[in-house]
């Protein structure tokens, strides 16, 4: 079972692969150091062979494996693509062509939200798959037979899933469903962090305009500095430290001393001197400058008895539909719609607004009750009552 480690073997199975419908991908890749993943180890399979490609041999080209991933007439079926396809998109600046993510097409054929590649697997194709691989060292060479045959299991059992699958996505006709969860992979935008926006991905809260305006900042020169560097966006600065930053804004070296949350001596760094700079920038803005901050919701909170019920309807609507929850909506579509009639949600939506939110507003509204049976939850309506002037 060799690699391939030359371009010209490499091309030739790219050639034969263009010929079938589909070819199943996976990647072995390591993270744990570096801000971008480093690609290890690209398996493939047609209906009729698998290979392991090797990108890290020397003279390796991966441009015939890079065009395969662009042809539009082979399906690219990979499961739980995201972090593969973003591999892909940081050496091609662009998205495989025609993609298919097993993990989706199982979420709404019955099988749970996110389930993995070994429970389809067992579930499928009735084999217990050997795991004790999985966190090896994938940049080591050479590779052992035992991580081999791992490596290749992610692809060669992911044909009979992939065939399995678009049988019940047929039977059931949801294939609008499947594809409106596939948008979001075959959009580049999932892919592409934007550093003046990477303050979203924070949960923490910010109460001042100016404390905002700080945080946009910092968090915008972390994430620059983390892929300039390539290095994790935690070896650069903390979360928590970017939030005591943007509080208490120390505008000298001395000042990081009084802070709990950055190192002794920081103050004296290359990076405490950049983020002075950030922090004196805001600090001259003016009030009209500064970013607004979102208006509170004054109405019923969204985890209070109103959302409580929305969650209550989206596990029934699940269950009778044999779908995963988080595909019809999610803790955030639910908290919107308690918020917002018109809130812009998947959840009301296409074919998701038909299913649950437009009950979901009935619910809110007072139009229709939930009641609990021996067969389930079941939906009744609620006779509206005309308050006399």
């Amino acid at each position: 079972m060799d690699l391939v480690v030359s371009t010209d073997v490499l091309a030739a199975f790219c050639e034969r692969a263009g010929q079938f419908d589909f070819v199943t991908v996976d990647t072995e890749f390591l993270r744990e150091t570096t801000y971008w993943p480093k690609l290890c180890l690209i398996q493939a399979a047609t209906d009729d062979e698998a290979v392991l490609i090797d990108p890290l041999a020397p003279g390796m080209d991966l441009t015939p494996f890079f065009d395969l991933l662009a042809n539009p007439s082979v399906t690219k079926v990979f499961h739980a693509a995201r972090q593969d396809v973003e591999i892909f998109v940081k050496l091609t600046g662009k998205v495989p062509v025609n993609i298919f993510d097993t993990q989706i097409a199982a979420s709404v054929c019955g099988f749970g939200d996110s389930v993995s590649y070994d429970n389809l697997v067992r579930s499928v194709v009735s084999v217990e798959l050997d795991k004790s691989s999985r966190f090896t060292d994938w940049s080591a060479r050479p590779l052992s037979e035992k991580q081999r045959l791992y490596a290749l299991a992610d692809v060669t059992h992911l044909r009979d899933i992939y065939r399995e699958l678009r049988k019940q996505v047929d039977a059931t006709r949801r294939w609008d469903w499947v594809e409106d969860e596939l948008g979001v992979l075959r959009s580049i935008d999932t892919y592409v962090v934007q550093p003046d926006r990477a303050w979203e991905r924070l949960k923490m809260r910010i109460n001042r305009p100016r404390d905002l305006a700080a945080l946009k900042e910092l968090a915008a020169w972390r994430e620059r500095r983390a892929q300039d560097t390539d290095q994790p966006r935690s070896r650069i600065l903390k979360d928590d430290v970017l939030f005591e930053l943007a509080q208490q804004r120390p505008l000298s070296p001395d000042a990081f001393e009084r802070l709990r949350a950055v190192p002794r001596g920081f103050g004296r760094s290359s990076a405490a001197a950049e983020i002075i700079g950030i922090l004196q920038n805001v600090e001259r803005l003016t009030k009209a400058e500064l970013p607004l901050m979102p208006e509170r919701y004054r109405g019923p909170s969204p985890k209070g008895a109103v959302g409580d019920l929305l969650r209550v309807l989206l596990k029934s609507v699940a269950e009778q539909n044999g779908v995963a929850a988080r595909i019809i909506a999610t803790s955030d579509d639910i908290d919107s719609i308690v918020l917002d009639d018109e809130a812009d949600v998947p959840a009301l939506k296409g074919w998701r607004r038909k299913l649950f939110g437009e009950k979901a507003l009935d619910i809110k509204h007072g139009r229709i009750g939930l009641v609990a049976t021996r067969k389930g939850i079941v939906e009744f309506p609620v006779k509206q009552t005309v308050d006399a002037d």
